[in-house]
């Protein structure tokens, strides 16, 4: 099944089959009528739609791949933990670490850098636990991860990108406040990142840190958001808005948060429905496409865009008692909400999905469309607490791999998603059944990857910008060409940050669609599209995106551009 969202209204398209792991739910206004493979819609602009098709690139890179983030050089950084025993993968001969408190030496990786051109992978040393832990990348392409486990409940590691084997993961000497295990981060506009919450913790805090703090800030909404016994506030959805306030997610509420004053702006309505949405009865979360305009506010600058936050998935209260205690299964969540949080009276819009959902990923497309990919269909997180992986949705093809437990999911610059990861145990276990921990990376092609849509495929030629680097407000070309004469349908411009995933939450996770001034012809298959940068921080924090030129629902390859001040 896909369900279109357009016109604020819900479309869905049926198909004939029901075995499929993989829903699509398009927020695109491409098309403009209904569509499905058995209609006779004749209309000539609509790209082809299949099932998309699944490709092994590794059967083992050695670790099970719970936490991924793609880096602004082609790469991308996979780590899992490090305390269930040695992996599958060995250090380099003079690299070696201790396990923690038990002190045993470990000479085997628990990360690995994954070079995507090549699809090959080099072993990472990790000295303390990364189990459970986030990150977000600042705006020189540097990835900051934070917290873990046990002794690395409080660490901070950096790994900066590099194009030789020099680089590896750097943790410092200094810690964060509190122990953060099972928390969320987000990068803000001012390069700084807030990291929220954590298992028995109720607080946030910044890195860099801030001179004038002498301890974290406080956040009673997390504690009224923990259910005894089941907590369902962990990994809260953390979503940086437009107006440069913070959404925050957790269970089944919401509020704005002024991180700055420490001050709550507005609590949102209670998502409708009994089910939890935040770890361990585990939904999903995104920023539905940021779209701006050439529209002003009245005082010569920009209007700031509308903003969306769309929730899938989850399970009911008493859900993980249930698995964990009685291994009883409950049927996950099938609902999604979806809440524009910039109304003044904001209300939840509700719609049941053709199947539950619970530990899936949620991601941005660089079409627009949003793909929900993994999980299960009964239990919630955590070891053996799930079963029945969601192989059943229509229109999109499944993988033969079942993807539980701390599997994850990015989105690649060439359009695919990468996926990986499994492990619903608390060891390494090669022979469980019948959900073995799998250690096996294989991308997804969509639809619009499918050779039949080639010819609709713009392949973007040049940034007229310098050195690739677009600035707040900055007017700029993009050139590209097409195999076919003319265009054949919408032309847009967007940019999305490469997101950190991990536990279902794709962090700092954002598509921005640029305002196009124009668009030109220069020869037979060449053009040129003028749009608008970013008019804020606030809209698209400084850093690292990856630009899609975008026809009739089809995207380019991205080029990586820098987003920063003049």
């Amino acid at each position: 099944m896909t369900i279109k969202f357009k016109n604020r209204s819900f479309f869905t398209f049926l198909t004939l089959f029901f075995s499929f792991s993989t829903l699509s739910l398009s927020v695109s206004d491409h098309f403009d009528g209904d569509y499905s493979p058995n209609n006779n819609n004749n209309n000539n602009n609509m790209p082809s739609k299949s099932g998309g098709q699944w490709v092994l690139l590794q059967s083992s890179i050695g670790i099970s791949a719970m936490h991924m983030q793609v880096l602004n050089n082609d790469k991308v950084i996979i780590f899992d933990r490090t305390d269930m025993g040695p992996s599958n993968l060995s250090l380099p001969i003079d690299k070696c670490r201790k396990e923690g408190d038990v002190g045993q030496l470990d000479c085997t990786a628990h990360s690995v850098l994954y070079d995507i051109a090549s699809n090959t992978f080099r072993p990472l040393l990790l000295q303390t636990d990364t189990w459970c832990s986030s990150g977000a990348v600042l705006s020189d392409g540097t990835l900051v991860q934070t917290g873990g486990y046990n002794v690395g409940d409080r660490v901070i590691r950096l790994f900066t990108p590099c194009n030789d084997e020099g680089c590896d993961w750097v943790e410092l000497s200094k810690n964060l406040w509190d122990r953060r295990w099972y928390a969320s981060n987000q990068i803000l506009p001012d390069n700084r990142i807030i990291v929220v919450g954590g298992r028995r913790v109720f607080t946030y805090e910044f890195y860099p840190k801030i001179d004038s703090l002498s301890s974290s800030l406080y956040l009673r909404f997390l504690i009224e958001t923990r259910d005894p016994g089941e907590e369902n506030n962990l990994y809260p959805f953390l979503h940086l808005l437009p107006d440069g306030n913070l959404f925050i997610f957790a269970n089944r509420r919401s509020i704005l948060f002024d991180y700055i004053n420490n001050k709550l702006v507005k609590e949102f309505p209670v998502i409708p429905g009994n089910d939890k949405r935040n770890y361990p009865s585990t939904g999903s979360s995104i920023l539905l496409p940021v779209k701006l305009s050439a529209g002003s506010d009245g005082n010569g600058t920009a209007a700031l865009p509308d903003a969306e936050v769309m929730v899938c998935g989850g399970a009911p209260a008493g859900a993980f008692i249930k698995s964990d205690k009685e291994s009883v299964y409950v049927e996950a969540s099938r609902t999604c909400g979806r809440l524009k949080v910039t109304d003044k009276y904001p209300v939840w819009s509700m719609e049941f999905m053709p199947m539950p959902r619970v530990m899936s990923d949620m991601l941005l497309l660089p079409s627009g469309d949003v793909i929900i990919i993994n999980g299960a269909s009964n239990g919630t997180a955590g070891w053996e607490d799930a079963e029945e992986p969601d192989r059943r949705f229509v229109v999109l093809n499944p993988s033969k791999i079942p993807r539980m437990y701390h599997s994850s999911a990015v989105v690649l610059p060439d359009g695919r998603i990468l996926v990986g990861g499994s492990n619903p145990h608390r060891r390494y276990n090669f022979t469980a059944y019948p959900y073995p921990t799998d250690l096996s990376l294989e991308a997804f092609h969509p639809h619009y990857l499918d050779p039949e849509n080639a010819y609709m495929r713009p392949s973007i030629l040049s940034l007229e910008s310098i050195d690739r680097t677009v600035s707040y407000n900055e007017v700029f070309a993009v050139t590209f060409e097409l195999s076919s004469y003319s265009p054949s349908g919408e032309i847009s411009v967007s940019l999305m940050t490469p997101s950190f995933t991990t536990h279902s939450f794709a962090m700092n996770q954002r598509l921005v669609v640029l305002n196009v001034v124009s668009v030109s012809q220069l020869s037979v298959y060449a053009y040129k599209v003028v749009v608008n940068g970013p008019p804020t921080a606030t809209v698209a924090p400084p850093g690292y995106y990856m630009m899609f030129v975008v026809h009739a629902g089809i995207p380019s390859h991205a080029v990586w551009v820098k987003v920063t001040w003049n």
